[in-house]
């Protein structure tokens, strides 16, 4: 396909507001902490492919390269798996031959799999800034104050803890020792359903979009059934006769990059490309998902295209590296990026060549790097709701 700036397509060129973007200014539009600093260094050395190469063919069978869907294409290139993070957590644990897991994605993705891999293998991040944004704003302590919160509310031993796999293993295990379960963007109805019959409310962890559209858009309960718990404020912004009649108590986390989508973009969209069809992440707002046609995962996004009839025309709104990934993948069908702006997942792209071929390298060498270890209590009741996830029908 053939993008130009004024299709805003795969390649939008940088734009005022992309520099807004690119952290060196402050959009007064955009959600608090929705944002994309930096920009997407250049290509890397050629050279560093081949290093790579012959570092990864001297490792063999003792090293098992994980990539993510939104990771850079010259990293996706070694990787001997691709996906979301659960089903690259997954991947790894059913590889117990490979001594070491090169986990391309961030933090919170390679402590999942240190959980579900045995203990013999090592879990390595080519570079420990990767780290997730959403992951990062609920922390242990904060996750503590607000059950306090509801249990002086008196509605603690009614509530269930289900946490989004994006987030840290201090807050699966908190989950796992409140008898709550982990939920992916695939499954977020059905451990919903698993929720409310355990109790009559749900804390969903970190992510309020999901936990949002989930609730609403997929299982029918309205908007005035939801709360949003903001770790910043006294109570959570909340009184307790809110807490007490809410069923969805939603905490104020969300993602940087699927945030940046707006309604604006979804109407613009529409007006450029007449018979486009607009699928968006369950990660985005509220109106952006009610105001798409499709909605879904990372992987649900990529099936569809997969199934997508030749000449049809498609807006994503997920991660940039991904849909260009698609649009080169479906040269017959016209596939754009949803904003107009440029928008990686910074971090996500902090693994880069140069990282990889590092901590392939040392490998070689007899180091180990970046080894993501959780410790025995946390791996214990992370796992536990892990596990509770997995047994759901």
């Amino acid at each position: 396909m053939t993008t130009t700036t004024e299709t805003y397509g795969v390649d939008p060129t940088p734009t005022p507001l992309a520099l807004l973007l690119l952290g060196r200014e402050a959009d007064p539009n955009s959600e608090r902490g929705v944002e994309c600093p930096g920009d997407l260094p250049a290509a890397s050395d050629p050279d560093l492919v081949e290093r790579a190469r012959a570092a990864k063919a001297a490792l063999g069978d003792r090293v098992f390269i994980l990539g993510h869907h939104y990771q850079r294409d010259e990293v996706i290139e070694f990787a001997d798996v691709t996906g979301d993070s659960f089903k690259l957590a997954r991947d790894a644990a059913a590889r117990p031959e490979a001594e070491y897991i090169v986990f391309c994605g961030v933090h919170f993705m390679a402590e999942s799999a240190d959980i579900l891999t045995g203990p013999a293998q090592q879990v390595i991040l080519p570079d420990l800034a990767a780290g997730c944004s959403m992951a990062d704003m609920a922390t242990a302590e904060q996750v503590a104050e607000c059950w306090d919160v509801l249990t002086d509310a008196g509605v603690a031993d009614v509530t269930v803890p289900v946490s989004y796999m994006n987030s840290s293993a201090d807050i699966k295990a908190f989950t796992g020792k409140h008898g709550g379960t982990i939920c992916t963007s695939s499954n977020a109805e059905r451990a919903l359903e698993w929720a409310f019959e355990q109790g009559q409310k749900v804390l969903f962890l970190p992510d309020q979009h999901l936990g949002r559209n989930t609730a609403v858009r997929e299982m029918g309960l309205s908007l005035d059934d939801c709360v949003l718990y903001n770790p910043h404020k006294p109570n959570g912004g909340l009184t307790d006769q809110q807490l007490r009649d809410a069923k969805m108590i939603l905490w104020r986390g969300h993602c940087s990059v699927h945030g940046r989508f707006s309604l604006d973009s979804v109407n613009d969209v529409r007006a450029r490309i007449p018979g486009v069809t607009v699928l968006v992440h369950p990660e985005c707002k509220h109106e952006v998902v009610s105001a798409a046609d499709m909605v879904g995962s990372t992987e649900y996004i990529i099936k569809a295209l997969d199934a997508a009839e030749p000449g049809s025309k498609w807006a994503i709104g997920t991660e940039l590296n991904l849909v260009r990934r698609l649009a080169k993948a479906h040269p017959d069908k016209e596939v754009v990026f949803l904003d107009r702006a440029v928008c990686f997942c910074s971090t996500m792209n902090r693994i880069d060549l140069p990282h990889l071929v590092w901590a392939l390298e040392s490998l070689v060498e007899g180091r180990v790097p970046n080894v993501i270890t959780v410790d025995p209590e946390t791996e214990k009741y992370a796992k536990a709701a892990l596990d509770r996830m997995l047994a759901l029908p």
